[in-house]
């Protein structure tokens, strides 16, 4: 018989629900199914005073198809307990998929409530091995260390990023590390490129793949970054 007065354990996303409007979608990535727990509406999350300070705009509140794209690249591939870094992480698919391949995921957003979505969500799909930290580009904390695989996907929303995303990776890629970016084909990758060679990284497309976004067909390029062997700056 069981004791009234015990607590019962809380339900995934229950903290999420009494601040959001809140809706689950289903994505299938490497034949697995993966539920996810998002905002039901990003305008509902723009702040005119935060868009005011930094022009931030809430793009974390969506499962974007750069990420599904790269979710399926790295879930092919076995972790074997390497570390990974994701900037910009959102609500989660992509760690999640490279936690459950066996990488040691820290995800990092720029948003508060994007690491309490990606913690929720990791323990809605049983993975409940991912650690999250806050974290500005503009300033990445001088702890944060250096990573086997970074990964980030559709983050170059503006001129400024490529230079900012580029300098990211230079200082977390391990010495030999990979970095692995998404994109569905905004104007600035070809900036990103670019700003990659100025800090020591070659950056190289090395597939793309058509895909649907709300009916809407595009292609999403991944690049691959590596350190330059002529690089011996140790960034």
């Amino acid at each position: 018989m069981q004791d009234r007065g015990q607590l019962q354990p809380a339900e995934p996303g229950e903290s999420l629900r009494k601040r959001f409007e809140l809706t689950q979608a289903r994505e299938i990535v490497g034949g697995h199914a993966y539920e996810l727990l998002r905002p039901r509406n990003i305008d509902d999350l723009i702040s005119e005073e935060d868009f005011a300070i930094d022009e931030r705009i809430p793009y974390w509140a969506e499962c974007w198809p750069s990420a599904r794209v790269l979710a399926e690249r790295i879930a092919r591939h076995g972790g074997q307990g390497r570390t990974l870094l994701e900037l910009g992480c959102g609500i989660g698919l992509l760690s999640i998929a490279a936690a459950r391949a066996g990488f040691e995921v820290l995800a990092t957003d720029y948003y508060a409530d994007a690491l309490e979505f990606v913690a929720t969500n990791a323990e809605l799909n049983g993975v409940p091995t991912i650690d999250t930290r806050l974290v500005d580009w503009r300033r990445l904390p001088d702890d944060l260390g250096v990573f086997d695989v970074v990964l980030a996907s559709d983050v170059l929303y503006e001129e400024p990023q490529a230079a900012l995303i580029a300098g990211a990776f230079a200082r977390t890629l391990s010495a030999a590390g990979v970095g692995l970016l998404s994109d569905p084909g905004r104007r600035t990758a070809g900036q990103f490129v670019a700003e990659c060679r100025k800090v020591g990284l070659i950056a190289t497309c090395v597939e793309q793949k058509r895909t649907v976004d709300a009916r809407a067909e595009l292609t999403v390029s991944i690049y691959e970054i590596r350190r330059s062997p002529d690089d011996h700056a140790g960034v």
